[in-house]
């Protein structure tokens, strides 16, 4: 089972698990500011979910990187959706600041 590592939590999924799902259902807090109230429920079409991974995930699909090529994001930072995310083996996860995770300084 892959582990993942995020806000000071490490836990454990099954392999392809949605990241999104399992950050949540681990109480972490993926989303910053009012995204909690105000975030598209895993459809990919907010962005407010992005974060930095490090370790293996699957590949990059079309919603995530259509998502993140739109303004407030950067298409060229290494961030991902964890919304359209899956957990492939151990992983660390690291959220920035802003409205929608896109900025220079990590919360988490």
């Amino acid at each position: 089972m892959p582990t993942v590592t995020a806000q000071g939590k490490t836990m454990q999924c099954k392999a392809g698990a949605n990241l999104r799902q399992v950050l949540l259902a681990n109480g972490v807090d993926l989303y910053n500011s009012q995204a909690k109230v105000i975030n598209c429920r895993s459809l990919g079409t907010c962005g407010t979910c992005a974060v930095a991974i490090e370790g293996e995930v699957s590949a990059t699909n079309w919603k995530d990187k259509a998502r993140r090529s739109l303004p407030p994001h950067d298409p060229a930072r290494d961030l991902r959706l964890a919304c359209q995310t899956r957990v492939l083996g151990d992983i660390a996860v690291t959220k920035y600041d802003g409205f929608w995770g896109q900025g220079q300084t990590p919360v988490w």
